[in-house]
């Protein structure tokens, strides 16, 4: 079969990966960036172009997106989608997972946990924004970000609104968080490929830092979930739409709290702590597709 990855990181661990383990399995695999693709529509329906040639259609997607990339690579899934291709993630499901805000609305919809979260744009009413999520400190978090990038902790009312403001001043849409002190700086993140939890891991906070991803130095270790935990990444993945996704969760005093759904985690870190082959099984569950 033909698959192709859209990337714009072609030495990256998890771009490298998949590439190897689809090539190992048989199939021709082409890398696009999606910066140099150009999509038309009209009469004679859609078209890709690719560096100038006409792209043949692929029979299989796999999309790496990053914040930089992200309406691009919703729109080259949607136009896939369109022409006939299987994609991992679909559009809809990667461009609601993108939206920190939307993705949480549409888990709360289905009953599913989350930590209590607010947005508003109006500055006469953030104050009582702010006071709705119970208590300070509160995490403010740009509407879209990965890595730990754009999630900052305000420790008092003062300190929040200068953010909040400073973040409306360069057009970013923030929205704030309860701080859920009892994670200790810890998270987990739970791989979810189909219906089955690949892997888990607990991610530990540098001292000093409240942020555990492991782009920002954060430490990892592999964790066994109960059934419940794993129930739970399996559902809200499957709420999202999405065939495979890194379920992030805080453990709270009500128990395990959805921060967020990435449409496209990172392989190093759970490979690396569980030794689990998942970019075999992302490229077994697209070939099924």
């Amino acid at each position: 079969m033909r698959f192709l990855i859209l990337t714009r990181g072609r030495t990256l661990y998890s771009t490298r990966r998949l590439k190897e383990v689809a090539r190992r399995r048989g199939h021709d695999v082409r890398l696009v960036d999606p910066h140099q693709c150009i999509l038309s529509i009209g009469d004679a329906g859609p078209e890709l172009v690719v560096e100038g040639v006409r792209m043949e259609q692929p029979d299989g997607v796999i999309a790496r997106v990053g914040s930089s990339t992200s309406d691009m690579v919703i729109n080259l899934l949607a136009h896939f989608e369109a022409t006939g291709a299987a994609c991992i993630n679909a559009a809809e499901g990667v461009r609601l997972s993108r939206d920190k805000f939307r993705s949480l609305q549409e888990l709360a919809r289905h009953g599913l946990p989350i930590p209590r979260t607010v947005m508003t744009r109006d500055p006469d009413h953030l104050d009582d924004a702010i006071r709705s999520l119970g208590s300070l400190p509160v995490i403010i978090k740009t509407r879209e970000g990965t890595q730990g990038v754009g999630v900052m902790k305000a420790d008092s009312l003062s300190s929040a609104r200068s953010i909040v403001h400073a973040m409306w001043a360069v057009e970013q849409t923030v929205i704030l968080q309860e701080f859920i002190a009892e994670s200790q700086g810890s998270d987990i993140r739970v791989f979810v490929v189909g219906d089955k939890v690949m892997g888990a891991m607990k991610r530990n906070a540098n001292p000093g830092d409240f942020r555990s991803n492991l782009h920002r130095g954060g430490r990892a270790e592999r964790i066994t979930l109960s059934r419940e935990t794993r129930d739970l990444a399996i559902t809200a993945a499957e709420k999202l739409n999405l065939h495979v996704a890194g379920v992030d969760l805080l453990m709270s005093h009500r128990g395990p709290l959805i921060t967020e759904v990435n449409p496209s985690p990172g392989l190093e870190g759970i490979e690396g702590v569980t030794g689990v082959d998942v970019a075999r099984a992302i490229v077994r569950a697209l070939e099924q597709l």
